[in-house]
């Protein structure tokens, strides 16, 4: 991780900065620069903190630079973040990251805040007719859900580890992956979550028969 002298940055007003689960955000910046869908912005509040990487959740001719986070307790920069105010100011890199390849038919799988880029790159027009698997305990955790059922249609998969509805896949996304008949070795993987996320679900669709070639990954810390 670079450090505040390492990158080109800016302080921005916040816009706004609202909870919309337990303990998860979306943080807002008018947009002052352009940035690809997929790419992340380095934020702090203060020099001395060093920066922390986030995907940017919105489009890249939207009005406001949308950041997706959740607050940890024992985080050196979510528990400042969560308590900033409309009007506060944020420090924001340059955008970062070279996580914007796009392709047609391609399937995103997302872990909880992991759906970020992907929503970036839905509402940028960027690759027709994906198809979006996204992981999360909760079901409150399914950020953007009305969007992309809007969207997406069937091709919006949720799969909700902790709650026993008919509603969503019941497990985590490795395990419908598993038993899921939409695997094609031609198309296009794109994954995003913690460490583990992405090992278990690259090595799940290898299985499948997907080359490795063929998945593309963001690792979220």
């Amino acid at each position: 991780m670079k450090n505040w002298n390492e990158l080109k940055y800016s302080t921005y007003p916040i816009v706004s900065n609202t909870e919309i689960a337990e303990g998860a955000y979306i943080l807002s910046i008018k947009r002052e620069f352009n940035f690809l869908a997929g790419q992340v912005v380095g934020l702090g509040v203060s020099p001395d903190i060093p920066p922390r990487l986030y995907s940017i959740a919105s489009g890249e001719n939207d009005d406001l630079i949308d950041i997706l986070y959740t607050e940890k307790s024992d985080g050196k920069l979510t528990p400042m973040l969560s308590s900033l105010n409309v009007g506060g100011r944020i420090m924001v890199s340059e955008p970062l990251g070279t996580f914007t390849n796009v392709s047609d038919n391609a399937v995103y799988i997302a872990a909880g805040t992991g759906i970020a880029p992907f929503i970036s790159k839905i509402k940028s027009g960027k690759g027709k007719k994906p198809i979006l698997i996204h992981g999360v305990s909760y079901p409150e955790y399914f950020y953007f859900k009305d969007y992309m059922e809007e969207l997406l249609g069937r091709n919006y998969i949720q799969c909700c580890s902790r709650c026993p509805s008919d509603e969503f896949f019941q497990g985590r996304v490795t395990r419908f992956l598993n038993q899921w008949e939409g695997i094609h070795p031609n198309q296009k993987y794109y994954l995003c979550g913690s460490a583990e996320m992405v090992v278990d679900t690259r090595d799940t669709l290898i299985a499948r028969g997907v080359p490795f070639a063929n998945i593309n990954a963001e690792i979220y810390f």
